[in-house]
Protein backbone atom coordinates (compact mmCIF):
# COMPACT_ATOMS: atom_id res chain seq x y z
CA UNK A 1 0.00 0.00 0.00
CA UNK A 2 1.59 3.48 -1.21
CA UNK A 3 1.78 6.40 1.21
CA UNK A 4 -0.68 8.19 -0.30
CA UNK A 5 -3.32 5.28 -0.52
CA UNK A 6 -6.11 6.02 2.27
CA UNK A 7 -7.42 2.62 4.31
CA UNK A 8 -10.76 3.90 2.66
CA UNK A 9 -9.45 3.25 -1.10
CA UNK A 10 -7.96 0.28 -0.39
CA UNK A 11 -11.15 -1.47 1.40
CA UNK A 12 -13.15 -0.02 -1.73
CA UNK A 13 -10.69 -1.49 -3.94
CA UNK A 14 -10.21 -4.89 -2.21
CA UNK A 15 -14.01 -4.80 -2.23
CA UNK A 16 -14.47 -4.55 -6.21
CA UNK A 17 -11.62 -6.87 -6.90
CA UNK A 18 -13.14 -9.95 -4.51
CA UNK A 19 -16.81 -9.11 -6.65
CA UNK A 20 -14.37 -9.31 -9.50
CA UNK A 21 -13.13 -12.55 -8.73
CA UNK A 22 -16.69 -13.79 -7.78
CA UNK A 23 -18.07 -12.46 -11.10
CA UNK A 24 -15.32 -14.44 -12.85
CA UNK A 25 -16.16 -17.65 -10.65
CA UNK A 26 -12.60 -17.38 -9.04
CA UNK A 27 -14.16 -17.32 -5.63
CA UNK A 28 -17.91 -18.64 -5.83
CA UNK A 29 -20.09 -16.35 -4.06
CA UNK A 30 -20.98 -19.67 -1.87
CA UNK A 31 -17.61 -19.55 -0.47
CA UNK A 32 -17.93 -15.43 0.51
CA UNK A 33 -21.16 -16.67 2.19
CA UNK A 34 -19.35 -19.40 4.01
CA UNK A 35 -16.78 -17.11 5.68
CA UNK A 36 -19.19 -14.82 6.45
CA UNK A 37 -20.98 -16.96 8.07
CA UNK A 38 -18.07 -18.35 10.88
CA UNK A 39 -19.17 -19.05 13.74
CA UNK A 40 -18.61 -16.97 16.75
CA UNK A 41 -16.58 -19.11 18.71
CA UNK A 42 -15.95 -23.59 18.37
CA UNK A 43 -17.55 -26.10 20.86
CA UNK A 44 -15.25 -29.08 22.19
CA UNK A 45 -15.35 -31.39 25.07
CA UNK A 46 -13.65 -31.72 27.61
CA UNK A 47 -13.01 -35.74 29.62
CA UNK A 48 -13.60 -34.84 32.87
CA UNK A 49 -17.45 -34.72 31.24
CA UNK A 50 -17.16 -37.94 31.18
CA UNK A 51 -14.89 -39.15 34.26
CA UNK A 52 -17.34 -41.22 35.64
CA UNK A 53 -17.87 -43.54 32.33
CA UNK A 54 -13.91 -43.54 32.48
CA UNK A 55 -13.73 -44.45 35.86
CA UNK A 56 -15.92 -46.81 35.35
CA UNK A 57 -14.22 -48.88 32.59
CA UNK A 58 -16.76 -47.70 30.12
CA UNK A 59 -14.84 -45.68 27.90
CA UNK A 60 -11.12 -46.31 27.95
CA UNK A 61 -8.75 -43.19 27.21
CA UNK A 62 -7.74 -44.12 24.23
CA UNK A 63 -11.15 -44.58 22.68
CA UNK A 64 -12.26 -40.91 24.05
CA UNK A 65 -11.22 -38.94 20.91
CA UNK A 66 -13.07 -41.24 18.81
CA UNK A 67 -15.86 -41.49 21.12
CA UNK A 68 -16.86 -37.82 21.12
CA UNK A 69 -16.91 -37.40 17.12
CA UNK A 70 -19.33 -40.67 17.16
CA UNK A 71 -21.59 -39.43 20.35
CA UNK A 72 -21.10 -35.68 19.68
CA UNK A 73 -20.42 -34.68 16.76
CA UNK A 74 -17.56 -32.38 17.73
CA UNK A 75 -14.16 -32.27 16.09
CA UNK A 76 -11.97 -30.89 19.27
CA UNK A 77 -11.49 -32.44 22.65
CA UNK A 78 -9.30 -31.13 25.55
CA UNK A 79 -7.80 -34.49 27.70
CA UNK A 80 -7.34 -34.72 31.37
CA UNK A 81 -4.09 -36.25 32.09
CA UNK A 82 -5.46 -38.49 35.49
CA UNK A 83 -6.50 -41.62 33.01
CA UNK A 84 -3.66 -41.65 31.42
CA UNK A 85 -1.51 -40.17 34.09
CA UNK A 86 1.95 -42.46 34.15
CA UNK A 87 1.70 -42.35 30.53
CA UNK A 88 3.01 -39.07 30.01
CA UNK A 89 6.23 -40.32 28.69
CA UNK A 90 5.02 -43.54 26.96
CA UNK A 91 6.04 -42.23 23.41
CA UNK A 92 3.86 -45.51 21.70
CA UNK A 93 0.90 -44.65 24.03
CA UNK A 94 0.76 -41.46 23.25
CA UNK A 95 1.12 -41.75 19.18
CA UNK A 96 -2.04 -44.25 19.20
CA UNK A 97 -3.81 -41.54 21.11
CA UNK A 98 -2.74 -39.03 18.55
CA UNK A 99 -3.49 -41.42 15.47
CA UNK A 100 -6.65 -42.58 16.77
CA UNK A 101 -8.01 -38.87 17.44
CA UNK A 102 -6.41 -38.05 13.81
CA UNK A 103 -8.59 -40.74 12.15
CA UNK A 104 -11.72 -39.90 13.79
CA UNK A 105 -10.95 -36.19 12.76
CA UNK A 106 -10.54 -34.95 16.09
CA UNK A 107 -7.33 -32.40 16.97
CA UNK A 108 -6.25 -31.72 20.63
CA UNK A 109 -6.40 -28.48 22.57
CA UNK A 110 -5.48 -28.80 25.54
CA UNK A 111 -4.16 -31.39 28.67
CA UNK A 112 -5.74 -30.45 32.12
CA UNK A 113 -2.92 -31.30 34.20
CA UNK A 114 -3.94 -32.26 38.15
CA UNK A 115 -1.36 -33.94 40.43
CA UNK A 116 1.39 -32.74 39.76
CA UNK A 117 2.25 -30.63 42.62
CA UNK A 118 1.53 -26.66 43.34
CA UNK A 119 3.32 -24.52 40.99
CA UNK A 120 3.29 -21.58 43.87
CA UNK A 121 4.35 -23.75 46.64
CA UNK A 122 5.74 -21.42 49.26
CA UNK A 123 9.06 -23.98 49.55
CA UNK A 124 11.13 -22.92 46.53
CA UNK A 125 12.31 -26.68 46.33
CA UNK A 126 9.14 -27.85 46.61
CA UNK A 127 7.83 -25.14 43.84
CA UNK A 128 10.70 -25.74 41.35
CA UNK A 129 10.07 -29.84 41.94
CA UNK A 130 6.39 -28.93 40.33
CA UNK A 131 7.11 -27.25 37.53
CA UNK A 132 9.65 -29.73 36.52
CA UNK A 133 7.13 -32.85 36.86
CA UNK A 134 4.67 -30.87 34.30
CA UNK A 135 7.61 -30.42 31.81
CA UNK A 136 6.75 -33.91 30.67
CA UNK A 137 3.03 -32.92 29.57
CA UNK A 138 4.33 -30.16 27.97
CA UNK A 139 6.11 -32.10 25.72
CA UNK A 140 3.08 -34.58 25.51
CA UNK A 141 0.42 -32.03 24.56
CA UNK A 142 2.70 -31.22 21.95
CA UNK A 143 2.89 -34.69 20.57
CA UNK A 144 -1.37 -34.83 20.54
CA UNK A 145 -1.40 -31.65 19.14
CA UNK A 146 -2.61 -29.33 21.75
CA UNK A 147 -1.60 -25.77 22.39
CA UNK A 148 -1.06 -25.33 25.50
CA UNK A 149 -1.69 -27.66 29.43
CA UNK A 150 -4.18 -26.31 32.04
CA UNK A 151 -2.10 -26.41 35.26
CA UNK A 152 -3.32 -25.26 38.84
CA UNK A 153 -1.61 -21.74 40.73
CA UNK A 154 -1.59 -23.22 44.36
CA UNK A 155 -0.07 -21.35 46.47
CA UNK A 156 -0.53 -20.57 50.56
CA UNK A 157 0.74 -17.45 52.34
CA UNK A 158 -0.74 -13.79 51.98
CA UNK A 159 -1.77 -12.14 49.01
CA UNK A 160 0.93 -10.73 47.56
CA UNK A 161 2.93 -13.96 48.74
CA UNK A 162 0.92 -15.94 47.08
CA UNK A 163 0.83 -13.37 43.86
CA UNK A 164 4.99 -13.78 44.10
CA UNK A 165 5.05 -17.64 44.50
CA UNK A 166 2.50 -18.19 41.81
CA UNK A 167 4.07 -16.21 39.16
CA UNK A 168 7.63 -17.18 39.74
CA UNK A 169 6.15 -21.32 38.84
CA UNK A 170 3.99 -20.05 36.29
CA UNK A 171 7.16 -18.14 34.79
CA UNK A 172 9.81 -21.10 34.96
CA UNK A 173 7.24 -23.38 33.07
CA UNK A 174 6.06 -20.61 30.44
CA UNK A 175 9.56 -20.09 29.97
CA UNK A 176 10.27 -23.63 28.88
CA UNK A 177 6.57 -23.80 27.15
CA UNK A 178 7.36 -21.30 25.09
CA UNK A 179 10.55 -23.41 23.78
CA UNK A 180 8.76 -25.97 22.48
CA UNK A 181 6.03 -23.21 20.90
CA UNK A 182 3.13 -24.45 23.44
CA UNK A 183 1.50 -22.10 26.37
CA UNK A 184 0.57 -22.67 29.98
CA UNK A 185 -2.99 -21.83 31.11
CA UNK A 186 -4.23 -21.56 34.56
CA UNK A 187 -7.74 -22.07 35.69
CA UNK A 188 -9.83 -20.51 38.53
CA UNK A 189 -9.31 -23.37 40.59
CA UNK A 190 -9.72 -23.08 44.05
CA UNK A 191 -8.02 -20.79 46.61
CA UNK A 192 -7.26 -17.45 45.24
CA UNK A 193 -6.90 -18.42 41.77
CA UNK A 194 -10.77 -18.12 42.14
CA UNK A 195 -10.34 -14.26 42.36
CA UNK A 196 -10.58 -12.86 38.85
CA UNK A 197 -8.82 -10.04 39.76
CA UNK A 198 -5.80 -11.58 41.69
CA UNK A 199 -5.44 -14.27 38.49
CA UNK A 200 -5.38 -11.81 36.53
CA UNK A 201 -2.88 -9.66 38.35
CA UNK A 202 -0.47 -13.08 38.53
CA UNK A 203 -0.69 -13.00 34.58
CA UNK A 204 0.30 -9.24 34.37
CA UNK A 205 3.11 -10.55 36.79
CA UNK A 206 4.33 -13.59 34.85
CA UNK A 207 4.00 -11.47 31.20
CA UNK A 208 4.52 -13.93 28.94
CA UNK A 209 2.25 -14.90 25.45
CA UNK A 210 3.22 -18.07 26.44
CA UNK A 211 1.08 -18.06 29.85
CA UNK A 212 -2.50 -17.57 29.73
CA UNK A 213 -5.93 -18.42 31.54
CA UNK A 214 -8.79 -20.85 30.85
CA UNK A 215 -11.66 -19.53 32.44
CA UNK A 216 -14.03 -21.82 34.13
CA UNK A 217 -17.75 -20.38 34.55
CA UNK A 218 -17.88 -22.51 37.63
CA UNK A 219 -15.21 -22.66 40.37
CA UNK A 220 -15.76 -19.07 41.70
CA UNK A 221 -16.58 -19.67 44.94
CA UNK A 222 -18.40 -16.29 46.29
CA UNK A 223 -16.48 -14.35 43.66
CA UNK A 224 -18.99 -13.25 41.32
CA UNK A 225 -18.84 -15.31 38.20
CA UNK A 226 -19.36 -12.93 35.34
CA UNK A 227 -16.93 -10.25 36.52
CA UNK A 228 -14.66 -12.99 37.37
CA UNK A 229 -14.69 -14.42 33.29
CA UNK A 230 -14.87 -10.77 32.26
CA UNK A 231 -11.34 -10.63 34.22
CA UNK A 232 -9.54 -13.38 32.84
CA UNK A 233 -10.84 -13.07 29.46
CA UNK A 234 -8.09 -10.85 27.99
CA UNK A 235 -5.52 -13.95 28.94
CA UNK A 236 -7.59 -16.43 27.95
CA UNK A 237 -6.25 -19.21 25.38
CA UNK A 238 -9.42 -21.51 26.06
CA UNK A 239 -12.85 -21.29 27.48
CA UNK A 240 -14.24 -24.07 29.91
CA UNK A 241 -18.37 -23.92 30.10
CA UNK A 242 -18.85 -25.94 32.92
CA UNK A 243 -22.58 -26.79 33.56
CA UNK A 244 -23.86 -28.88 36.06
CA UNK A 245 -28.05 -29.01 35.28
CA UNK A 246 -30.54 -27.53 33.16
CA UNK A 247 -34.26 -26.27 33.56
CA UNK A 248 -37.18 -27.43 31.22
CA UNK A 249 -36.24 -24.61 28.42
CA UNK A 250 -32.80 -26.57 28.27
CA UNK A 251 -31.43 -23.51 30.17
CA UNK A 252 -28.28 -23.86 32.63
CA UNK A 253 -29.19 -23.49 36.15
CA UNK A 254 -26.29 -21.75 38.01
CA UNK A 255 -25.16 -19.88 34.46
CA UNK A 256 -27.10 -17.29 32.23
CA UNK A 257 -25.07 -18.47 29.06
CA UNK A 258 -26.35 -15.82 27.09
CA UNK A 259 -24.84 -13.47 29.48
CA UNK A 260 -21.87 -15.27 30.01
CA UNK A 261 -20.74 -16.10 26.48
CA UNK A 262 -21.43 -12.43 25.37
CA UNK A 263 -18.45 -11.88 27.67
CA UNK A 264 -16.80 -14.32 26.08
CA UNK A 265 -17.56 -13.34 22.54
CA UNK A 266 -17.44 -9.08 23.44
CA UNK A 267 -13.84 -10.05 24.86
CA UNK A 268 -12.42 -11.44 21.03
CA UNK A 269 -12.33 -14.81 21.68
CA UNK A 270 -13.46 -17.15 18.61
CA UNK A 271 -11.75 -20.34 19.91
CA UNK A 272 -12.73 -23.69 21.27
CA UNK A 273 -15.04 -23.47 24.49
CA UNK A 274 -15.18 -26.94 26.33
CA UNK A 275 -18.20 -28.04 27.84
CA UNK A 276 -16.99 -29.10 31.32
CA UNK A 277 -20.36 -31.10 32.34
CA UNK A 278 -20.18 -32.13 36.03
CA UNK A 279 -24.30 -32.87 36.81
CA UNK A 280 -25.71 -35.90 38.76
CA UNK A 281 -29.32 -35.68 37.41
CA UNK A 282 -28.30 -36.22 33.66
CA UNK A 283 -25.79 -38.91 32.71
CA UNK A 284 -22.76 -37.42 31.56
CA UNK A 285 -23.58 -38.37 28.07
CA UNK A 286 -26.93 -36.33 28.21
CA UNK A 287 -24.95 -33.96 29.86
CA UNK A 288 -22.54 -32.82 27.48
CA UNK A 289 -25.32 -33.27 24.70
CA UNK A 290 -27.98 -30.56 26.62
CA UNK A 291 -24.57 -28.23 27.59
CA UNK A 292 -23.68 -28.75 23.40
CA UNK A 293 -27.12 -27.92 22.22
CA UNK A 294 -27.24 -24.95 25.20
CA UNK A 295 -23.91 -23.38 23.14
CA UNK A 296 -25.18 -23.94 19.99
CA UNK A 297 -28.56 -22.14 20.33
CA UNK A 298 -26.42 -19.37 22.37
CA UNK A 299 -24.30 -19.02 19.91
CA UNK A 300 -27.07 -18.32 17.40
CA UNK A 301 -28.61 -15.70 19.64
CA UNK A 302 -25.69 -13.82 19.64
CA UNK A 303 -25.14 -14.28 15.83
CA UNK A 304 -28.50 -12.08 15.44
CA UNK A 305 -27.99 -9.41 17.82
Amino acid sequence: MSDHTTRRDFLSHSARFTAGLALAGAVSPHALGDQAKAPLYKISCTEYSLHRMIGGGKLDNLEYAPFVKKEFNLDAVEYWNQPFFDKAEDDEYIADMRKRADDAGVSGTVILIDGEGNLGDPDEKQRVDAVNRHKKWVLCAKQLGCHSIRVNAGSAGSYDEQLQRAADGLRRLSEFAASHEMSVIVENHGGLSSNGEWLAAVMKRVGLDSCGTLPDFGNFGNYDRYQGVQELMPYAKSVSAKSHDFDAEGNETHTDYLRMMKIVVDAGFNGYVGIEFEGGRLSEVEGVKATKKLLERVRDQLAKS
